[in-house]
């Protein structure tokens, strides 16, 4: 049975990016499987750390969180220190006690925007969850119901924002696609990614998002 070993060994062998951490990025519009996919290849890094952006923007900050990233995050991670940042709550919408980042081996960063500009020389592989857009949202909004119809407004309209100005998936070193068992890696020069092979996960069927 073919699985995300093979690409987590893989990506273990790449050149430290952040000090001694191997930062992988996954990007992808909201609603595109980020998380579920990142929990996965975390889980064939050995339990590798994910940081969720998620925890770092804000209700009033939905995109302009990256001096905070590198404040909290890169900066002690380039240092091999344990990273601590505050987790934003949503329901409180006050920012958590520190958690913290260890400057493991790999560590995976997810999120929309996890590809950034200004990220980017701190990556030594991108992820790119290949969804077009409105398919994700659509995905997303069925997953939060109709309570969060107007945040959702909201997101879609600063996530088209974000990406016009600063475009992720033209960086990507790898595309990922879900499928409906597992998912397929499209390995390859930038967005030209061509097939490389399929990653399957028979035991299990992948989820709704």
């Amino acid at each position: 049975m073919a699985d995300l070993s093979l690409h987590a060994a893989r990506l273990r062998t790449l050149a430290p990016s952040c000090g001694p951490v191997r930062l992988i990025g996954v990007d992808g519009h909201a609603g595109s499987g980020k998380s579920t996919f990142a929990a996965r290849l975390a889980a064939a890094l050995d339990d590798a750390p994910v940081l969720h952006l998620d925890d770092l923007a804000t209700h009033e900050q939905l995109f302009d969180w990256t001096d905070r990233l590198r404040e909290q995050v890169i900066e002690p991670l380039s240092r091999g220190d344990r990273a601590r940042y505050e987790p934003y709550d949503w329901t409180s919408r006050n920012f958590g006690p520190p958690r913290a980042l260890e400057p493991a081996p790999v560590v995976l960063i997810e999120g929309v925007g996890a590809g950034r500009r200004a990220l980017r020389p701190f990556l030594a592989h991108l992820l790119w969850m290949e969804l077009p857009a409105t398919e994700s949202w659509e995905r997303g909004r069925r997953r939060d119901g109709p309570a969060l119809t107007a945040f959702w407004d909201e997101w879609t309209t600063a996530e088209e924002a974000h990406f016009s100005a600063d475009p992720s998936r033209p960086s990507a070193d790898a595309l990922v696609r879900q499928l409906p068992v597992g998912y397929e890696w499209l390995e390859g020069t930038r967005a030209t990614a061509g097939a490389n092979h399929s990653v399957t996960e028979r035991e299990r069927p992948a989820p709704p998002y």
